[in-house]
């Protein structure tokens, strides 16, 4: 079996992808570029999403007082933080880390289509890509799934151990 270049958690919202994906950092060693999308609370509610990258930079993805044209459920999508913020951390990874994280290939980041290329550069680049992509189905991300060089790792509370493994064993080889 030929070594993916590219994992990618799927599950279902809560299952613990990111969580996932920050303890297997924590323990390669390895230099990692990228983002995060984590949410924005407030008073325990959910206001929105944010992007966090790799490196400490932070910019709203989504929130409930954003008016666009973009919309997720209660959100409006700024698709200028994908362009302004998570691409150029993207792109820095693809040329300066060894590993490139995407978290995630949603909906929301889907809105942006220099994310699409974003994504795309990363899967050809010759760096491996760890990342989410979400669950549900979607034309582009469906594409991405189905590409070779993509291994995609469902996700439950009950393998998250199993999977930290597996994606330290696959980042070691």
């Amino acid at each position: 079996m030929g070594m993916k270049k590219a994992y990618l958690l799927s599950g279902e919202p809560g299952s613990g992808k990111t969580t996932i994906i920050k303890e297997v950092l924590a323990k390669v060693g390895k230099s990692a570029g990228g983002f995060y999308t984590e949410e924005i609370r407030s008073q325990g509610i959910r206001q929105g999403f944010q992007i966090v990258t790799l490196d400490g930079k932070n910019a709203t993805l989504s929130h409930i007082g954003v008016i666009s044209r973009h919309r997720v459920g209660k959100y409006g999508v700024d698709t200028s933080s994908m362009d302004t913020v998570a691409i150029p951390a993207v792109r820095e990874a693809i040329r300066s880390c060894d590993i490139v994280v995407i978290d995630e290939i949603g909906k929301m980041e889907l809105f942006s289509t220099y994310f699409r290329d974003a994504v795309t550069e990363a899967l050809e680049s010759d760096k491996r890509v760890l990342g989410t992509i979400m669950l549900a189905p979607h034309p582009w991300a469906d594409g991405i799934k189905r590409r070779a060089e993509v291994e995609i790792i469902r996700v439950t509370k009950a393998n998250r151990s199993e999977v930290v493994d597996q994606v330290l064993l696959w980042l070691d080889s």
